[in-house]
C-alpha cells in the first residue's frame, strides 16, 4: 500500500514554504492589483466611466480589487482560506480539500500544505474574474508573459540560427545516431536549465562542430554535471532512439521567471520530429485557467508564435528575424498537419467553456492533487498519456505534483515518489531545484550538501533529470 510522508510543516519559520508566503504571493498579488488599476485607468481615460460597458468593466475591476486586496491582507495574518464559490468551473474539489484541512485546524494560509495553498490561490483569483461579464476571460498575467518573452530576444534569435545551421548542415543527420545523441543531450539541457545563453547549443552547428561537442563540448558538459544531482540522460536516449515514429507529450513548465521555456519546448519538439526518425508527433499540454503567473493557457500558445512572426516585436535584426520565420513558419506547417497539437482545441477559452472533453483532458493540470491520483481523479487524462512514448513534465511544480510535495528522504527512488503513476506510461521530469522535495538523489551526495549549509534544494543551482520508464 502507498503511504506516502506527510507534506512540509508551512509553520516552519525557516522553510522556504513559510517564506513563500511571506514575501512572494504578496508580490504577485501586488502585480495584479497594479495591472487592473492601469487597465482601468486607461479605460476612464480613453472611453469615460460614465455609461455602457466601460462604467460596468471598471466597476467590477474595482470589486475584483477590493477583493484581491482582502486576499491579501488576510493572507498576511493568516486568515481562514475561503470556500471557492459556485462560479461554473469545477471546485467542489478544493472545497472537499479545505473541509478536510478545517477538521484538523490546518486551513489558514501559514497552516495549510503549500502545494494545496498554492494552487488554491490562483484557482481563487480565477474566480474573482469569472464571476464578472467583462473580465471573464481575462489573464491577468498575460502582459508579463508578452512583456518578459520580448525581452528574449538575443537568446530566441541565437536558438533559431543554431537550428537553421541544423537543417542546413544535417540534412542526414538521421544516419549518424552519435551526433543525433549528442545534440539530443544538448536540448535536453537547454529545456533543462530554460536559458540557452549558456549552452554549446549555441554555437555554429557545423559538421566540425559536432565534432567538437565530443571533446570540448564534452567538458562543458561534464561541468554542468556536477549540478545535475539525477542524470538520466543515457537512459532517455536509449529509450527514445529504440522508438519509431512516435509521440511526445510536454506537460508544459510553470517557471515564474523564464519566458523561454514554451519557445524552447517547441524547439525541442521540432529537433525531435525534423531531424529523428523516433517521433512524428509532439502534443502539447497547456493550463486551461491563468497559472502560477507564466503557465502557458491555449491563447498563450497560439500569441507566441504570431509575436514571434512581428517584425517588430522583438526588434531583431533582418537576418536574425529570417531565422525565426523559417522556423516558425515550419512549426505553423506541423500544426496545420497535426505533427503539432495541444491536448484542447487550439480556440479553447480560458476555462474550457463547455466542452466536457476539454475540461477531462486538461482540467487535472490546475488540481491541487498529486499525480499519482491522475488515474482515480483523470482517467481519461491517465489513459490518452498511456499511448504516448514518452511524456515531459517541465519545471518545478510538475515535479512537486509528480512526488506530492512530501517529506520524502532525498535518496528515496523515483519510482517510489511516483506511488500509483510509476510506471504508467514513460515519464522524464526536467526540474531546476526551487523547492524542497528532491528525490533519486544519492545519500552521499544529498548529506555532504546537506551539511554545507548550501540551498541547494531551493535555489536553482541544481537540477534533476529523472526517468522512468513504463512498466
Amino acid at each position: 500500500m502507498f503511504n506516502p510522508p506527510a507534506p512540509y510543516d508551512p509553520t516552519d519559520t525557516k522553510g522556504f514554504s513559510y517564506q513563500t508566503v511571506v514575501h512572494r504571493w504578496p508580490v504577485i498579488i501586488t502585480g495584479v492589483l497594479d495591472r487592473l488599476h492601469r487597465l482601468s485607468h486607461d479605460i476612464i481615460i480613453s472611453d469615460g466611466p460614465e455609461e455602457g460597458e466601460s462604467k460596468v468593466k471598471v466597476d467590477e475591476a474595482k470589486d475584483i480589487i477590493a477583493k484581491i486586496s482582502r486576499l491579501k491582507y488576510e493572507m498576511g495574518r493568516d486568515h481562514v482560506l475561503d470556500p471557492i464559490p459556485d462560479d461554473g468551473e469545477p471546485f467542489d474539489r478544493y472545497n472537499a480539500e479545505l473541509q478536510r484541512l478545517a477538521d484538523n485546524s490546518k486551513n489558514t494560509w501559514f497552516t495549510a500544505p503549500w502545494l494545496f495553498a498554492e494552487c488554491y490561490l490562483y484557482r481563487l483569483l480565477r474566480s474573482y474574474f469569472l464571476q464578472t461579464t467583462q473580465w471573464s476571460q481575462f489573464d491577468p498575467f498575460s502582459f508579463q508573459k508578452q512583456e518578459t518573452f520580448q525581452q528574449s530576444g538575443r537568446a530566441i534569435a541565437q536558438i533559431a540560427k543554431s537550428m537553421h545551421e541544423v537543417d542546413i548542415e544535417h540534412q542526414t543527420v538521421e544516419a549518424d545516431t552519435s551526433k543525433l545523441a549528442i545534440l539530443f543531450a544538448e536540448m535536453i539541457q537547454m529545456c533543462l536549465w530554460g536559458n540557452a545563453t549558456d549552452l554549446s547549443l549555441l554555437t555554429h552547428l557545423s559538421s566540425a562542430d559536432i565534432e567538437h561537442l565530443q571533446t570540448v563540448g564534452k567538458d562543458a558538459q561534464d561541468a554542468r554535471r556536477e549540478f545535475i544531482l539525477r542524470d538520466d540522460q543515457a537512459k532517455v536516449w536509449q529509450h527514445i532512439s529504440g522508438v519509431l515514429n512516435g509521440q511526445v507529450d510536454f506537460v508544459l513548465d510553470n517557471e515564474l521567471s523564464n519566458s523561454l521555456q514554451l519557445y524552447t519546448d517547441l524547439v525541442f519538439a521540432d529537433f525531435l520530429v525534423t531531424h529523428t526518425p523516433y517521433v512524428s508527433r509532439v502534443v502539447f499540454h497547456p493550463k486551461l485557467i491563468p497559472w502560477f503567473v507564466s503557465d502557458v493557457t491555449p491563447s498563450d500558445f497560439a500569441s507566441t508564435l504570431t509575436s514571434l512572426l512581428d517584425p517588430t516585436f522583438l526588434s531583431l535584426s533582418e537576418e536574425d528575424q529570417g531565422y525565426v520565420n523559417i522556423m516558425v513558419n515550419r512549426w505553423k506547417g506541423y500544426i496545420d498537419t497535426n505533427v503539432f497539437s495541444l491536448s484542447v482545441p487550439h480556440s479553447t477559452p480560458l476555462g474550457g467553456g463547455s466542452d466536457s472533453n476539454t475540461t477531462e483532458l486538461a482540467g487535472f493540470w490546475t488540481e491541487a492533487a498529486p499525480y499519482w491520483e491522475m488515474e482515480t481523479l483523470a482517467p481519461r487524462l491517465w489513459q490518452t498519456l498511456k499511448t504516448s512514448n514518452l511524456v515531459i513534465f517541465k519545471g518545478d511544480l510538475n515535479y512537486r505534483k509528480l512526488t506530492g510535495d512530501v517529506q520524502w528522504e532525498a535518496w528515496t527512488d523515483f519510482s517510489v515518489a511516483l506511488g500509483n503513476l510509476s510506471g504508467s506510461f514513460p515519464i522524464l521530469s526536467l526540474r531546476t531545484n526551487k523547492a524542497d522535495v528532491v528525490v533519486g538523489v544519492p545519500r552521499e551526495v544529498a548529506e555532504k550538501l546537506d551539511a554545507s549549509g548550501s540551498k541547494w534544494r531551493v535555489d536553482g543551482r541544481y537540477a534533476l533529470i529523472s526517468f522512468l520508464p513504463a512498466a
